[in-house]
Protein backbone atom coordinates (compact mmCIF):
# COMPACT_ATOMS: atom_id res chain seq x y z
CA UNK A 1 0.00 0.00 0.00
CA UNK A 2 1.19 3.67 -1.01
CA UNK A 3 0.27 7.07 -1.11
CA UNK A 4 1.79 10.07 -2.56
CA UNK A 5 1.95 13.45 -0.52
CA UNK A 6 0.21 15.54 -2.91
CA UNK A 7 -1.03 18.53 -0.62
CA UNK A 8 -1.54 22.02 -0.36
CA UNK A 9 -0.05 25.21 1.42
CA UNK A 10 -0.64 24.85 4.93
CA UNK A 11 -0.95 20.87 5.36
CA UNK A 12 0.18 19.89 8.70
CA UNK A 13 2.85 17.61 7.53
CA UNK A 14 4.17 16.19 10.92
CA UNK A 15 0.87 16.27 12.93
CA UNK A 16 2.95 15.13 16.27
CA UNK A 17 5.35 18.23 16.10
CA UNK A 18 2.42 20.52 16.05
CA UNK A 19 0.83 18.84 18.83
CA UNK A 20 4.02 18.68 20.96
CA UNK A 21 4.74 22.53 20.31
CA UNK A 22 0.94 23.43 21.22
CA UNK A 23 -0.82 20.82 23.69
CA UNK A 24 -2.07 21.77 26.94
CA UNK A 25 0.68 21.02 29.32
CA UNK A 26 0.36 18.53 32.36
CA UNK A 27 1.47 19.98 35.50
CA UNK A 28 2.92 16.36 35.58
CA UNK A 29 4.48 15.78 32.44
CA UNK A 30 5.78 12.76 30.99
CA UNK A 31 5.52 13.72 27.26
CA UNK A 32 8.80 15.78 26.15
CA UNK A 33 11.66 13.19 25.12
CA UNK A 34 14.84 15.27 25.41
CA UNK A 35 17.17 14.37 28.68
CA UNK A 36 17.16 16.77 31.49
CA UNK A 37 19.02 20.26 30.14
CA UNK A 38 22.38 20.60 31.03
CA UNK A 39 23.30 23.85 32.68
CA UNK A 40 25.82 25.82 31.34
CA UNK A 41 28.19 25.95 34.19
CA UNK A 42 27.77 22.03 34.57
CA UNK A 43 29.63 21.64 30.98
CA UNK A 44 33.49 22.83 31.65
CA UNK A 45 35.00 25.87 29.47
CA UNK A 46 31.22 26.59 28.05
CA UNK A 47 31.10 30.21 29.14
CA UNK A 48 34.80 30.18 27.43
CA UNK A 49 33.99 28.95 24.22
CA UNK A 50 30.98 30.95 23.15
CA UNK A 51 31.92 33.04 20.63
CA UNK A 52 29.27 34.92 17.82
CA UNK A 53 31.04 34.48 14.69
CA UNK A 54 33.36 32.23 12.99
CA UNK A 55 33.94 29.98 9.80
CA UNK A 56 31.39 27.20 9.57
CA UNK A 57 30.77 27.72 5.61
CA UNK A 58 30.83 23.91 5.31
CA UNK A 59 30.33 23.44 8.81
CA UNK A 60 33.04 23.92 11.60
CA UNK A 61 36.00 22.35 10.76
CA UNK A 62 36.80 21.38 14.32
CA UNK A 63 33.57 19.98 15.18
CA UNK A 64 33.72 18.12 11.73
CA UNK A 65 36.88 16.75 13.14
CA UNK A 66 35.23 15.79 16.47
CA UNK A 67 32.71 13.56 15.14
CA UNK A 68 34.61 11.86 12.67
CA UNK A 69 36.99 10.94 15.30
CA UNK A 70 33.96 9.71 17.80
CA UNK A 71 33.11 7.10 15.14
CA UNK A 72 36.17 6.75 13.10
CA UNK A 73 35.36 7.60 9.92
CA UNK A 74 36.86 10.79 7.82
CA UNK A 75 35.81 14.15 8.19
CA UNK A 76 33.97 14.34 4.26
CA UNK A 77 31.70 11.88 5.33
CA UNK A 78 30.39 14.08 8.05
CA UNK A 79 27.73 17.20 7.71
CA UNK A 80 26.32 18.84 10.46
CA UNK A 81 22.62 20.17 10.67
CA UNK A 82 20.08 21.40 12.32
CA UNK A 83 19.28 18.35 14.80
CA UNK A 84 19.01 15.15 13.90
CA UNK A 85 15.97 16.30 11.91
CA UNK A 86 17.59 18.46 10.40
CA UNK A 87 20.06 15.52 9.39
CA UNK A 88 17.07 13.77 8.31
CA UNK A 89 15.49 16.05 5.97
CA UNK A 90 19.18 16.60 4.23
CA UNK A 91 19.60 13.50 3.57
CA UNK A 92 15.98 12.66 1.95
CA UNK A 93 15.83 15.78 -0.19
CA UNK A 94 19.47 14.86 -1.07
CA UNK A 95 18.21 11.37 -2.41
CA UNK A 96 14.31 11.85 -2.97
CA UNK A 97 12.69 13.04 -5.75
CA UNK A 98 8.81 13.39 -6.34
CA UNK A 99 7.21 10.26 -6.89
CA UNK A 100 10.35 7.90 -5.88
CA UNK A 101 9.70 4.87 -3.66
CA UNK A 102 10.84 5.59 -0.21
CA UNK A 103 9.62 2.49 2.27
CA UNK A 104 9.22 3.60 6.25
CA UNK A 105 8.60 1.64 9.40
CA UNK A 106 5.12 1.33 11.29
CA UNK A 107 5.15 3.04 14.02
CA UNK A 108 7.43 5.62 12.83
CA UNK A 109 8.35 8.93 14.18
CA UNK A 110 6.11 11.49 12.12
CA UNK A 111 8.24 14.22 11.19
CA UNK A 112 9.99 11.26 9.07
CA UNK A 113 6.96 10.68 7.51
CA UNK A 114 6.33 14.27 7.46
CA UNK A 115 9.61 14.98 5.54
CA UNK A 116 9.14 12.35 2.84
CA UNK A 117 5.70 13.77 2.05
CA UNK A 118 6.96 17.21 1.70
CA UNK A 119 9.35 15.80 -0.89
CA UNK A 120 6.50 14.48 -2.66
CA UNK A 121 7.82 10.74 -2.20
CA UNK A 122 5.77 7.62 -2.76
CA UNK A 123 5.63 6.31 1.16
CA UNK A 124 5.46 2.58 1.25
CA UNK A 125 5.23 1.24 4.93
CA UNK A 126 6.48 -2.05 6.51
CA UNK A 127 5.43 -3.12 10.20
CA UNK A 128 7.10 -3.00 13.52
CA UNK A 129 4.31 -5.28 15.37
CA UNK A 130 4.14 -5.00 18.79
CA UNK A 131 3.15 -8.70 19.21
CA UNK A 132 6.62 -9.68 17.82
CA UNK A 133 8.61 -7.02 19.95
CA UNK A 134 9.06 -4.14 17.28
CA UNK A 135 11.46 -7.09 15.74
CA UNK A 136 11.85 -6.39 11.51
CA UNK A 137 11.60 -8.85 9.42
CA UNK A 138 14.60 -7.82 6.35
CA UNK A 139 12.91 -10.32 4.44
CA UNK A 140 9.95 -8.67 4.36
CA UNK A 141 11.45 -5.49 3.63
CA UNK A 142 13.60 -6.74 0.98
CA UNK A 143 10.92 -7.89 -0.89
CA UNK A 144 8.99 -4.66 -0.73
CA UNK A 145 12.09 -3.07 -2.59
CA UNK A 146 10.85 -2.42 -6.17
CA UNK A 147 12.79 -0.52 -8.58
CA UNK A 148 13.48 2.79 -8.24
CA UNK A 149 12.97 2.54 -3.95
CA UNK A 150 15.28 5.41 -2.84
CA UNK A 151 15.15 5.54 0.99
CA UNK A 152 14.74 2.80 3.64
CA UNK A 153 13.96 4.77 6.79
CA UNK A 154 14.61 3.28 10.12
CA UNK A 155 14.79 4.12 13.55
CA UNK A 156 17.64 2.95 16.51
CA UNK A 157 16.45 2.89 19.12
CA UNK A 158 13.20 2.35 17.54
CA UNK A 159 10.90 5.67 18.10
CA UNK A 160 8.40 5.03 20.35
CA UNK A 161 9.40 1.84 21.53
CA UNK A 162 12.64 2.15 22.75
CA UNK A 163 13.57 -1.65 20.89
CA UNK A 164 17.07 -1.63 19.33
CA UNK A 165 17.56 -3.25 16.03
CA UNK A 166 20.37 -6.03 16.15
CA UNK A 167 23.80 -5.67 14.20
CA UNK A 168 22.87 -8.89 12.18
CA UNK A 169 18.93 -7.45 11.18
CA UNK A 170 21.04 -4.17 10.37
CA UNK A 171 23.12 -5.89 7.95
CA UNK A 172 20.82 -8.19 6.40
CA UNK A 173 18.51 -5.16 5.55
CA UNK A 174 21.80 -3.00 4.56
CA UNK A 175 22.27 -6.01 1.91
CA UNK A 176 18.74 -6.15 0.33
CA UNK A 177 18.99 -1.99 -0.46
CA UNK A 178 22.29 -2.79 -1.45
CA UNK A 179 20.74 -5.09 -4.03
CA UNK A 180 17.83 -3.05 -4.51
CA UNK A 181 20.05 0.02 -5.38
CA UNK A 182 18.63 1.66 -2.23
CA UNK A 183 19.89 3.75 0.82
CA UNK A 184 18.89 3.17 4.30
CA UNK A 185 18.69 5.69 6.86
CA UNK A 186 18.67 5.20 10.77
CA UNK A 187 17.92 7.70 13.13
CA UNK A 188 20.33 7.18 16.09
CA UNK A 189 19.46 9.94 17.78
CA UNK A 190 18.71 7.72 21.12
CA UNK A 191 21.29 4.91 20.44
CA UNK A 192 23.64 5.82 22.40
CA UNK A 193 21.49 6.06 25.60
CA UNK A 194 20.90 2.32 25.52
CA UNK A 195 21.47 0.53 28.32
CA UNK A 196 23.61 -2.56 26.63
CA UNK A 197 26.77 -2.42 25.25
CA UNK A 198 27.04 -0.13 22.96
CA UNK A 199 26.64 -0.09 18.83
CA UNK A 200 28.65 1.21 16.13
CA UNK A 201 26.53 3.85 14.25
CA UNK A 202 25.02 1.53 10.84
CA UNK A 203 26.96 4.29 8.57
CA UNK A 204 29.94 2.46 9.37
CA UNK A 205 28.93 -0.88 8.55
CA UNK A 206 28.74 0.30 5.00
CA UNK A 207 28.32 2.28 2.40
CA UNK A 208 24.70 1.83 1.95
CA UNK A 209 23.64 3.01 5.64
CA UNK A 210 23.32 7.28 6.72
CA UNK A 211 23.26 7.54 10.14
CA UNK A 212 21.39 10.51 11.76
CA UNK A 213 22.11 11.77 15.15
CA UNK A 214 22.79 14.97 17.58
CA UNK A 215 22.85 16.45 21.08
CA UNK A 216 19.96 16.00 22.22
CA UNK A 217 17.85 13.40 23.49
CA UNK A 218 21.24 11.41 25.23
CA UNK A 219 23.65 14.43 26.20
CA UNK A 220 21.11 16.92 27.61
CA UNK A 221 22.18 19.66 25.06
CA UNK A 222 18.78 19.61 23.06
CA UNK A 223 19.01 23.78 22.88
CA UNK A 224 22.13 23.67 21.20
CA UNK A 225 20.30 22.02 17.50
CA UNK A 226 23.61 20.57 17.11
CA UNK A 227 22.87 17.61 14.74
CA UNK A 228 25.24 15.32 11.95
CA UNK A 229 24.67 12.75 9.15
CA UNK A 230 27.49 10.09 8.72
CA UNK A 231 27.18 8.81 4.92
CA UNK A 232 29.24 7.97 1.89
CA UNK A 233 31.22 11.03 0.98
CA UNK A 234 28.88 11.13 -2.32
CA UNK A 235 25.92 11.38 -0.40
CA UNK A 236 27.58 13.86 2.73
CA UNK A 237 28.38 16.12 -0.22
CA UNK A 238 24.85 15.80 -1.76
CA UNK A 239 23.46 17.05 1.92
CA UNK A 240 25.97 20.15 2.51
CA UNK A 241 24.14 21.08 -0.98
CA UNK A 242 20.86 20.57 -0.20
CA UNK A 243 21.67 22.86 2.95
CA UNK A 244 22.80 25.80 1.19
CA UNK A 245 18.95 26.24 0.62
CA UNK A 246 17.38 25.35 3.58
CA UNK A 247 19.77 27.33 6.02
CA UNK A 248 23.14 27.59 4.26
CA UNK A 249 25.25 26.98 7.23
CA UNK A 250 25.27 26.25 11.20
CA UNK A 251 24.85 28.57 14.02
CA UNK A 252 28.28 29.14 15.03
CA UNK A 253 27.52 29.47 18.96
CA UNK A 254 26.22 26.34 18.86
CA UNK A 255 28.93 24.44 16.97
CA UNK A 256 31.39 26.01 19.14
CA UNK A 257 29.37 24.83 21.93
CA UNK A 258 29.30 21.69 20.24
CA UNK A 259 32.71 20.53 19.74
CA UNK A 260 33.53 21.52 23.47
CA UNK A 261 30.75 19.07 24.74
CA UNK A 262 32.69 16.36 22.11
CA UNK A 263 35.24 16.45 24.45
CA UNK A 264 33.40 15.42 27.56
CA UNK A 265 30.78 12.99 25.92
CA UNK A 266 31.67 10.48 27.63
CA UNK A 267 30.82 11.88 31.28
CA UNK A 268 27.90 13.42 29.85
CA UNK A 269 26.86 9.67 29.16
CA UNK A 270 27.27 8.84 32.47
CA UNK A 271 25.16 11.43 33.75
CA UNK A 272 22.19 10.41 31.04
CA UNK A 273 22.42 6.52 32.99
CA UNK A 274 22.49 8.60 36.12
CA UNK A 275 18.91 10.07 35.11
CA UNK A 276 17.73 7.56 32.74
CA UNK A 277 18.14 4.01 34.50
CA UNK A 278 16.28 4.98 38.07
CA UNK A 279 13.76 6.45 36.26
CA UNK A 280 12.91 3.62 33.68
CA UNK A 281 13.38 1.01 36.73
CA UNK A 282 10.58 2.56 38.28
CA UNK A 283 8.26 3.11 34.98
CA UNK A 284 9.18 -0.70 34.44
CA UNK A 285 7.98 -1.29 38.14
CA UNK A 286 4.55 0.35 37.32
CA UNK A 287 3.59 -0.94 34.03
CA UNK A 288 4.55 -4.70 35.36
CA UNK A 289 2.13 -4.66 37.74
CA UNK A 290 -0.67 -2.89 35.93
CA UNK A 291 -3.14 -5.29 34.21
CA UNK A 292 -4.16 -2.48 32.76
CA UNK A 293 -1.18 -1.95 29.94
CA UNK A 294 0.94 -4.69 28.00
CA UNK A 295 4.25 -3.27 26.80
CA UNK A 296 7.75 -3.97 25.37
CA UNK A 297 10.34 -2.83 27.37
CA UNK A 298 12.90 -0.85 25.70
CA UNK A 299 16.43 -1.23 25.54
CA UNK A 300 17.75 1.96 26.57
CA UNK A 301 16.61 5.67 26.26
CA UNK A 302 14.08 7.93 27.55
CA UNK A 303 10.89 6.47 25.96
CA UNK A 304 8.48 3.42 25.97
CA UNK A 305 5.17 2.53 24.44
CA UNK A 306 2.70 0.87 26.41
CA UNK A 307 -0.57 -0.53 24.93
CA UNK A 308 -3.62 0.27 27.25
CA UNK A 309 -5.14 -3.03 27.52
CA UNK A 310 -8.61 -4.16 26.11
CA UNK A 311 -9.06 -1.14 23.90
CA UNK A 312 -8.67 -0.15 20.33
CA UNK A 313 -8.02 4.08 21.21
CA UNK A 314 -6.10 4.85 24.59
CA UNK A 315 -7.53 8.57 23.99
CA UNK A 316 -9.82 8.52 26.81
CA UNK A 317 -7.33 7.12 29.05
CA UNK A 318 -5.04 10.15 27.51
CA UNK A 319 -7.19 12.74 28.24
CA UNK A 320 -8.43 11.47 31.64
CA UNK A 321 -5.35 11.16 32.91
CA UNK A 322 -4.56 14.95 32.51
CA UNK A 323 -7.81 15.71 33.54
CA UNK A 324 -8.07 13.90 37.05
CA UNK A 325 -4.38 13.30 37.59
CA UNK A 326 -2.79 16.23 35.96
CA UNK A 327 -0.64 14.07 33.52
CA UNK A 328 1.04 14.20 29.95
CA UNK A 329 1.48 11.16 27.76
CA UNK A 330 1.81 11.35 23.91
CA UNK A 331 -1.60 9.57 22.23
CA UNK A 332 -0.54 7.02 20.22
CA UNK A 333 -2.89 8.09 17.68
CA UNK A 334 0.09 10.00 16.67
CA UNK A 335 2.91 6.93 15.91
CA UNK A 336 -0.48 5.82 13.50
CA UNK A 337 -1.22 2.84 16.74
CA UNK A 338 -3.98 4.92 18.88
CA UNK A 339 -4.11 1.83 21.69
CA UNK A 340 -0.64 3.14 22.64
CA UNK A 341 0.73 5.88 24.85
CA UNK A 342 4.23 7.00 24.75
CA UNK A 343 5.74 7.88 27.85
CA UNK A 344 9.16 9.40 28.22
CA UNK A 345 11.34 9.64 30.94
CA UNK A 346 14.68 11.17 30.69
CA UNK A 347 13.90 14.46 33.02
CA UNK A 348 14.67 15.42 36.33
CA UNK A 349 13.90 12.73 38.56
CA UNK A 350 12.79 15.24 41.31
CA UNK A 351 9.92 15.75 38.31
CA UNK A 352 10.06 12.43 36.71
CA UNK A 353 9.02 10.26 39.94
CA UNK A 354 6.01 12.37 41.02
CA UNK A 355 4.81 12.17 37.36
CA UNK A 356 4.94 8.68 37.58
CA UNK A 357 3.19 8.25 40.69
CA UNK A 358 0.67 9.94 38.65
CA UNK A 359 0.74 7.40 35.76
CA UNK A 360 0.20 4.51 38.73
CA UNK A 361 -2.68 6.13 39.85
CA UNK A 362 -4.60 7.17 36.46
CA UNK A 363 -3.57 3.42 35.41
CA UNK A 364 -5.25 1.92 38.91
CA UNK A 365 -8.65 4.05 38.76
CA UNK A 366 -8.61 3.13 34.72
CA UNK A 367 -9.25 -0.52 35.83
CA UNK A 368 -12.16 0.71 38.32
CA UNK A 369 -15.03 0.78 36.23
CA UNK A 370 -17.05 3.91 36.51
CA UNK A 371 -20.47 4.16 38.73
CA UNK A 372 -23.16 3.87 36.27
Amino acid sequence: MSHRAEAPPGTDWAPYMRWSKLHERATHDLTGSNLHPLGLDELPGAREALALHGPNDEGYAPLLEAIADRYGVSTDRVCTATGTSGANFLAMAALVRPGDPVLIERPAYDPLLGAARLLGADIRRFERRFEDAYRLDPDHIGDLLVPGTRLVVLTNLHNPSGVRIPDGTLDEIGRHAERAGARVLVDEVYLEAAFAASQRPAATRSPTFISTNSLTKTWGLAGLRAGWALADPRVAEAMRRVRDVVDAVGSFPSDAIATLAFGHLDALLERARRILEPNAARLAEILDASSAVEWVRPEGGPVAFPRLADTDDAGPFVRRALAEHGLGVVPGRFFETPAHFRVAVGGDPARVRPALDRLADALEAWNVPEAS
